[in-house]
């Protein structure tokens, strides 16, 4: 081979690399942002422990990831978890990005349903337009399993997020700012851990993080939610950063005794180190409230 057609191609190859590594939503790009959808749905916003097909004992049905079918039934509400597969018929095959991006952060199908709650729309409304579009490219990902899900239905008016912000996430090197994105927009956990008003709705102005939110897991089997606050008393203030991470991942407190769900602790065990301090940094900032909760006797008795 001549020297001069040695050269060319050689300049022809390094200007391929060079327009291919330039060029936006490269297969790297994809990559990463399937990787990063799939930590989220199967760590912290934990899309599976409500979305999972479950079994009469309440564990996953093998095959049936994302498949919908599990039914959540309270004040008002008779609610089927969505299939959220590929399948065409049953799930969200034919759902465009847009359309998927919009029913998390807004709470509205394509057909104009509104699907909260108690789906974590409130909370979802907060994620970036990054994570959003990671989730929808993990989902893309999901084999499709033709399982058909009941309507749900609800005995109160029901009304849409207004449109997403969309704002970028706080950068991670900031761990209370992150961890608060975490706990707010992705983990959703004040909606579990926040006090009840007289109407029995959370209560964010006056009781965040205070616990006592009563949920009905199944005809006889209620939860009550436990006080996330600072409170050295009778939240979480005087327990270390192992015991809080403990408790997230492991579901066991300081003193033995476990938590109960619908706390999503099997997919918080995949989170990150990273993400578990900034987690644990933000929860060290709620300000404290004094509310002794009280475990019900179902929670008593099936997680002692």
């Amino acid at each position: 081979m001549s020297r001069s057609k040695s050269s060319y191609q050689a300049f022809i190859a390094a200007t391929t690399l060079l327009v291919a590594s330039s060029l936006p939503g490269t297969a790297q790009d994809d990559d990463a942002l399937v990787k990063r959808g799939e930590y989220l749905m199967n760590g912290p916003v934990a899309c599976g422990n409500c979305h999972d097909t479950r079994a009469e004992d309440m564990s996953p049905v093998p095959g049936k990831e994302f498949a919908g079918g599990f039914r959540i039934v309270d004040t008002g509400i008779d609610a089927y978890a969505a299939n959220i597969t590929q399948d065409a018929e049953t799930g969200i095959g034919t759902w465009t990005d847009e359309e998927i991006i919009t029913a998390i952060r807004e709470g509205t199908t394509p057909e104009g349903d509104i699907i909260f709650p108690p789906m974590p729309v409130p909370s979802y409304n907060m994620m970036s337009d990054d994570d959003v579009k990671a989730i929808v490219a993990y989902l893309r990902t999901v084999k499709g399993v033709h399982n058909e899900v009941p309507e749900s239905t609800y005995g109160f008016p029901q009304q849409p997020m207004p449109p997403a912000k969309g704002e970028p996430a706080p950068d991670p090197s900031d761990q209370v700012a992150y961890g608060g994105y975490i706990v707010n927009a992705l983990s959703h956990c004040f909606e579990c851990h926040t006090g009840p008003d007289a109407n029995g709705v959370p209560d964010f102005a006056n009781a965040l993080g205070a616990g006592g939110f009563m949920i009905q897991l199944a005809p006889g089997a209620v939860v009550s939610t436990p006080n996330i606050t600072s409170d050295p008393e009778t939240g979480l203030g005087k327990w270390s950063d192992e015991d809080i991470k403990k408790a997230i991942t492991q579901g066991v407190r300081p003193d033995g005794t476990h938590l109960s769900p619908p706390m999503p602790f099997p997919f918080f065990a995949n989170m990150t180190p990273e993400d578990l301090d900034a987690v644990v940094a933000y929860v060290r900032t709620i300000p404290p409230i004094v509310n002794k909760v009280e475990r019900t006797e179902f929670q008593k008795t099936a997680f002692p």
